[in-house]
């Protein structure tokens, strides 16, 4: 193939030399606009695991680099006077202009052509596109390609609110790569520091947009620029100055995070490569990575004897999903940074810790495969702020609300069973939360507990009240005489969600004709065509709907539940009073959000004044509609849980969704943890969380980062009721009790677990 690279970076030229070793008889030019050894960077950081997948690739340029590489192991976080260190995570850095010359150098020695200093315009693109089999468009973040030919790629691209300016020093950074934060008077900034050569490290200095303003860096030019980050970082420099290399660029040369994405990676015979496709933040290291690393896939593909348009389709199919991960994880890195201020407040060893799993790409687990010792000392941290001088897992560390002391921090979720009759809990309810609360959870929910006949969601959901109260009762008598676990009675009323089907009869479909019942709800919006319409509340409703209220918590309390949840989340009857979608009055109750929150709050203060004062009472809300601006969203729902807590709400137990079927949410594992964790680090409330949350990791990095203080499990619970038993199992915790009539089971499941790992040793 006659082949055209644009951009001389890293994934250019590891893509022209990976072309060449697979078939020496391409015919490949590179060209590159600047001079050979123009860079715009310091240092590039590439991890033990990409570069033996370079090694694998081409062991030669492999060696080149790895023979110019500053390695560290540690990761050091420095915050005012405190720091602390973690190991065990093996990277190395190179220098940018050091890294290009060695590829440069490998590139002309399988025969590639390198031009310099041409500069290639849209005419002369179009030119290549006619003389070339295929053009390469790897000319970067700012690709010129992907302008040019905006409408086949359909590229967006997403600018971050931080601001932060590369710059270089000689001062030593060689025993950890070193994120360093200072408190100013004008507000938190921060650098990310490595060696990248013998004499070089990189320093790289951001900041939130408030700062950026208050330093006034936009007027500053780069010198005074430079000048004022050497004075707040003096301490750390050690009378080394910092050293830009980007006097090419007017202003300061501070800069925004450009997070790009493409539609589409190829059109006719052109294809992005590396950032031109997709970008990945710097916090994370990973943008020379996943352009080297694209620049493999896309050589296999072309010399794999497909025609082009076949392989350039595959590449675009199998590479886009791989690099999505990284870029998924490089996002929520840049999120933490964004929103660093919010846990500058925390513990160092908690901090460091969220430091650490920010990007969800390192957990719990992989953290004591680095560093164990480590890791025991923030697990023994975190067991003596619980008040427990265990050396357990977070997941296993106990609890308190009010006077209820839970004896873990996992939670069996609530979940509807479709069982009741009649509005009457059965044994089929009796059995199912039993079973759960004897496998080990420290909270058994119930389910959405209607208050009144016309509050259920479907014909199968119980209720609680008056007639309700022994079946409730037995079961809270034996959760308490038979297990350690406590037990939550959620409380909640269906509005417009009501009066549907059995879920595997039809989730929300309306009843057959002649089966439906009337609705109330926060305005005369059905759930969906065909459903019933249900009434616009008056006041003489509201008033009703309260009573009701207060005869299920009283209903509660008699039973014996240790602790209420009203239920203000997913579009049900106190949902659609909060939540602007459902919204649609123009009294008092309707319009700002201390309208739609009056009824909610109303009926909080009355269940709150009901159940007994040593007994905690939470609110499940949702905390994004995933339906735009004009909806709840994560921002909203931070008000909305500051309006509960001082109304006297325990926790919050922040869910998403479910408010309107024209709702587009996005899903992911724990998708819904950075709204609990918001919510907690705002406004000082402990949270729950649930949410495809399915492995005991997912359970203690959540709960070790400080992002929510109890986690919630509903399908795990439904696959296996005993499934916190089998999780301390798994984790090889001898510690956890089991009933005493499954002390066998305990004990075979202990010893089976310990001869499986010994061979596999």
């Amino acid at each position: 193939m006659k082949i055209a690279v644009l951009g001389g970076g890293p994934s250019g030229l590891y893509f022209a030399i990976s072309m060449k070793l697979r078939d020496a008889a391409h015919d490949i030019t590179v060209y590159e606009r600047n001079r050979a050894d123009d860079t715009f960077g310091w240092g590039v950081v590439l991890s033990d695991e990409t570069m033996s997948n370079f090694e694998g690739n081409d062991p030669v340029s492999e060696k080149m680099i790895r023979d110019h590489f500053a390695y560290w192991d540690d990761v050091k976080v420095v915050r005012g006077e405190e720091a602390m260190t973690s190991g065990g995570h093996g990277f190395c850095g190179i220098g940018r202009k050091q890294m290009l010359l060695l590829l440069q150098e490998r590139a002309r020695e399988v025969g590639v052509n390198l031009v310099f200093e041409h500069d290639i315009t849209e005419e002369g693109l179009t030119q290549l596109k006619a003389e070339y089999d295929l053009v390469v468009a790897s000319d970067g973040l700012n690709s010129r390609t992907r302008q040019i030919y905006e409408a086949e790629f359909q590229p967006e691209i997403d600018m971050r609110k931080n601001h932060f300016v590369w710059l270089g020093t000689h001062q030593k950074f060689d025993d950890a790569f070193t994120f360093i934060f200072e408190k100013t008077e004008h507000g938190w900034i921060w650098a990310h520091a490595y060696q990248f050569d013998d004499d070089t490290a990189t320093f790289i200095v951001e900041c939130g947009p408030e700062v950026y303003q208050a330093f006034g860096f936009d007027k500053l030019n780069q010198q005074e620029s430079i000048a004022l980050c050497e004075k707040i970082f003096a301490k750390h420099l050690g009378g080394h100055a910092l050293m830009t290399n980007a006097n090419h660029i007017r202003g300061s040369a501070w800069i925004q995070f450009p997070r790009v994405t493409c539609e589409n990676w190829y059109f006719e015979n052109v294809v992005l490569l590396g950032d031109a496709s997709a970008t990945a933040h710097f916090s994370i290291g990973s943008g020379t990575k996943l352009g080297m690393e694209s620049a493999i896939a896309l050589a296999d593909e072309l010399n794999s004897g497909k025609p082009l348009d076949e392989a350039l389709q595959t590449y675009q199919d199998e590479r886009k999903l791989q690099v999505l991960r990284v870029t998924s994880a490089a996002r929520n890195s840049t999120q933490w940074f964004e929103e660093v201020e919010r846990y500058l407040d925390l513990d160092m060893m908690q901090f460091n810790y969220a430091l650490l799993t920010r990007s969800q790409r390192i957990s719990h687990e992989n953290l004591r495969l680095r560093d164990p010792e480590w890791l025991a000392s923030a697990e023994a941290w975190f067991q003596s702020q619980a008040g427990s001088n265990s050396d357990r897992r977070p997941m296993f560390a106990p609890f308190k609300l009010r006077d209820m002391s839970l004896v873990n921090r996992v939670v069996v979720s609530p979940m509807a069973q479709y069982k009741a009759k009649d509005g009457m809990p059965t044994d089929w309810h009796f059995v199912h939360y039993a079973e759960r609360a004897k496998g080990g959870a420290g909270l058994v929910f119930t389910e959405m507990l209607c208050v009144s006949m016309e509050g259920r969601i479907t014909p199968g959901c119980p209720c609680i009240g008056e007639a309700q109260v022994p079946a409730w009762t037995r079961l809270v008598d034996f959760v308490h005489e038979e297990t350690p676990a406590k037990i939550c009675a959620q409380i909640g009323h269906a509005g417009r969600k009501g009066s549907t089907r059995l879920a595997w009869d039809g989730i929300d479909q309306a009843l057959p004709e002649g089966e439906n019942w009337d609705l109330l709800s926060a305005s005369a919006i059905p759930l969906m065509e065909g459903n019933v319409v249900p009434k616009e509340m008056d006041r003489a409703d509201m008033d009703m709907v309260k009573d009701q209220f207060i005869e299920s918590v009283r209903a509660a309390k008699t039973a014996g539940f240790d602790m209420i949840e009203m239920h203000a989340a997913h579009g049900y009857l106190l949902a659609s009073f909060i939540s602007p979608v459902t919204n649609k009055r123009s009294d008092e109750y309707g319009g700002s959000l201390e309208n739609r929150m009056r009824f909610p709050l109303e009926i909080f203060a009355a269940m709150r004044a009901e159940w007994p004062e040593d007994k905690p009472m939470t609110v499940r809300i949702s905390a994004h509609d995933w339906m735009g601006d004009d909806a709840v969203t994560p921002d909203e729902a931070v008000q909305i849980s500051a309006m509960f807590k001082e109304a006297g709400a325990d926790a919050i137990n922040v869910s998403s969704g479910q408010t309107d079927k024209a709702e587009k949410p996005i899903y992911g594992r724990m998708f819904q943890v950075p709204f609990a964790d918001r919510v907690r680090n705002e406004i000082d409330l402990p949270t729950l969380v649930a949410g495809n949350v399915y492995e005991a990791d997912h359970v203690n990095s959540i709960l070790m980062a400080g992002r929510a203080d109890l986690v919630l499990l509903a399908r795990p619970h439904l696959a296996d009721p005993y499934w916190t038993l089998h999780a301390a199992v798994d984790l090889g915790d001898t510690s956890q009790a089991w009933p005493a009539p499954y002390e066998g089971g305990r004990r075979q499941a202990n010893t089976l677990a310990e001869r499986e790992k010994a061979m596999a040793q």
